[in-house]
């Protein structure tokens, strides 16, 4: 026989082992075809980014050195404002890219 008490302990940590699942679920990649990426010029490797469209490329240029990249040092990928709910390559590059101060 189940009391409230327990029942309510059992509950919350279902609800927090599953919230927790959630969070480490996997995010994904933006890719390159996405209109948002394309519209951007968005590349996965900042070598590959097209200079005669971007005439303000530079090799230095990379989502890791951008401030608009959220992800840790290091890390090979991590969050970028303008790809909600997506991450970016740490060495893509995009048009909107603004040096870190």
């Amino acid at each position: 026989m189940t009391t409230r008490r327990v029942f309510m302990m059992q509950s919350v940590l279902g609800a927090s082992a599953l919230a927790s699942g959630v969070a480490m679920a996997a995010v994904p990649m933006v890719a390159e075809t996405d209109a948002n990426a394309k519209g951007l010029g968005y590349v996965a490797d900042s070598a590959k980014a097209d200079g005669k469209k971007y005439p303000k490329h530079a090799a230095t240029q990379a989502c890791n050195n951008c401030a608009l990249y959220q992800g840790k040092a290091g890390a090979a990928s991590g969050p970028c404002p303008l790809f909600a709910g997506k991450e970016v390559s740490a060495k893509g590059w995009c048009s909107a890219y603004a040096k870190k101060a």
